[in-house]
């Protein structure tokens, strides 16, 4: 067993060391070049200016440092998307932060970007956490316009909620400090607060080159949206800054004057570290994803003092329900169990799979936490419900129903960790990224899609084999085993979980170890905004 664990971890640590290499690569933004042409005008890079602007030795919970990871490569890619997101701390307060890299393509806006920038907007939102924007953007990138300004989630989005943050008393502060043209010029003017850096910062509708296109009028960028004459002549900043410096300060004073805001109430005590070691969890998950392992030896590593109150602990056990706390936090949490469980009938269940009696007991508990006011948390190692005739006789897809919509009309704030598989139905059912988690972040062992590689894979072949031979054509065993060996490499490409965070799916990809500062930091976002709504599952199917 000991040879076991020691190749689990060997496995699991050199998943963490490709995490750290991909992480600096797309920390470096633009590249060294970029940064010192960045730096030579007297300007911070985005990374500079959150690590400036937040509380010293505090905890900065990035966002989507994946997105546009391997996209776009025609274009010459955008690493995170062009824009640094997160939710940190400033004067104390839990604040989000956007912070656009323009040294990345001068920080113009891709596909990714607005859909990052609305991932931002939305966790500000839902959290009612007040919203830092860090202004540097050059504007939507034009050869991919029709990609970026037309549709309901994309550019102008933004404005949209910038409207409605103000109008549910969400504080919005922005900083122009370097370029904020055309429609994105709306966004820090639509924050309770604008202020500019002189000389590197400007703000207009159009500019110069445009100007003199349009309508003739020769004007230098200064003179038509510089800080001398937006905040002494057209009054649409508020107060110029001599450095970055200096207005990320001025940012720091506003926020050290803010009222505190009305709280969920949620429960949380003095916080204890797990008596189990976190980082016995890289021996733990099996190097081969298909073996089995112990899903309470995972959470018993995750929770205060390893402690984990379980719900019908001896029923539907291929799911685990019950109650915990993380940094002090209560949880309620739902996990799949991996190993093979007997159940009390005398059949034997597969691990990472969802039951009809499990689904039942997840119901019941969901609604049971919502009822209590305690926060859910789905670790996910799911590769879907039970099939075949004794389980569709059993009413799974009624059992099943009744998980996901007990889950879906939660009001009760949800979490969700993708530890291993994350695969069809089992996706959702266990709160994957349609149902509205709260923050939702992966392992660097997590798969995501509609089911595993292999199934996949034979699936496609029978399909494209199927149609070879339609046409008239031969399909050799040499040739039916290279299509297998080029389906399955393309679909195992999307299986990733970088293949995930690029896109959004999933908010990040982070350590094991990491997952109780992520799960605090999220609830004690949610804490922020007070639940409105009463609980209300409509027609639950019996």
């Amino acid at each position: 067993m000991n040879i076991e664990f020691d190749k689990n971890e060997d496995s699991y640590k050199q998943l963490l060391f490709q995490l750290e290499s991909r992480l600096k690569k797309v920390q470096a933004g633009g590249g060294a070049k970029k940064i010192e042409a960045h730096h030579q005008k007297g300007k911070l890079t985005a990374r500079e200016r959150i690590n400036y602007l937040i509380d010293k030795n505090s905890y900065f919970l990035e966002i989507g440092a994946f997105a546009g990871e391997d996209m776009y490569q025609e274009d010459g890619g955008c690493p995170s998307g062009g824009v640094v997101t997160g939710i940190g701390y400033v004067s104390g307060r839990q604040c989000v932060i956007v912070a656009n890299d323009a040294t990345v393509k001068a920080g113009a806006w891709f596909p990714i970007t607005a859909k990052k920038n609305l991932r931002a907007q939305e966790i500000s939102m839902e959290n009612r956490l007040p919203i830092i924007y860090l202004v540097d953007s050059a504007g939507v990138y034009l050869p991919m316009q029709d990609e970026i300004f037309p549709d309901k989630e994309h550019f102008g989005r933004q404005f949209r909620n910038n409207a409605l943050m103000s109008s549910m008393g969400i504080v919005q502060v922005a900083a122009i400090m370097g370029s904020c043209v055309a429609g994105g010029a709306y966004l820090p003017i639509m924050s309770d607060e604008a202020m500019i850096v002189d000389k590197t910062g400007s703000i207009f509708l159009a500019g110069s080159y445009l100007v003199k296109a349009a309508i003739g009028e020769e004007v230098d960028n200064e003179t038509l949206g510089g800080a001398t004459m937006h905040c002494e002549i057209s009054g649409v900043t508020d107060n110029k800054y001599d450095s970055d410096e200096q207005c990320l300060d001025a940012i720091r004073g506003i926020f050290d004057k803010m009222g505190q805001s009305q709280l969920a109430g949620f429960s949380k005590v003095v916080p204890l570290p797990p008596k189990k070691a976190a980082k016995d969890i890289y021996s733990i998950i099996p190097a081969d994803r298909v073996k089995p392992y112990n899903m309470l030896e995972i959470i018993e590593r995750l929770v205060d003092d390893s402690q984990f109150d379980q719900y019908k602990a001896k029923y539907g056990q291929s799911l685990l329900c019950g109650l915990a706390r993380i940094e002090g936090w209560a949880v309620g949490i739902v996990a799949n169990q991996r190993k093979v469980v007997k159940s009390g009938k005398g059949e034997m269940q597969m691990g990472g799979v969802i039951y009809s009696d499990s689904a039942d007991k997840a119901a019941r508990f969901i609604m049971n936490c919502n009822q209590k006011k305690i926060p859910l948390l789905f670790l996910q190692d799911v590769t879907g419900f039970m099939v075949g005739s004794r389980a569709e006789q059993g009413g799974i897809i009624k059992d099943g129903a009744k998980m996901v919509n007990a889950m879906a009309n939660s009001v009760v704030p949800k979490f969700t960790i993708i530890i291993g598989n994350s695969y069809g139905a089992g996706n959702y059912a266990m709160c994957g990224k349609a149902y509205d988690p709260r923050l939702i972040f992966s392992w660097p062992t997590a798969q995501m899609a509609v089911m595993s590689g292999a199934s996949a894979a034979k699936t496609l072949l029978q399909i494209q084999v199927s149609t070879l031979k339609a046409r008239g054509e031969t399909v050799t065993p040499e040739a039916e085993k290279a299509l297998l060996e080029k389906i399955t490499s393309q679909y195992n490409e999307q299986l990733s979980p970088y293949y995930a965070a690029a896109r959004l799916w999933v908010d990040g990809i982070i350590d094991p170890i990491e997952t109780r500062k992520v799960i605090a930091m999220g609830i004690e976002a949610a804490n922020h905004a007070p639940i409105k709504k009463r609980y209300n599952v409509g027609v639950i199917q019996t």
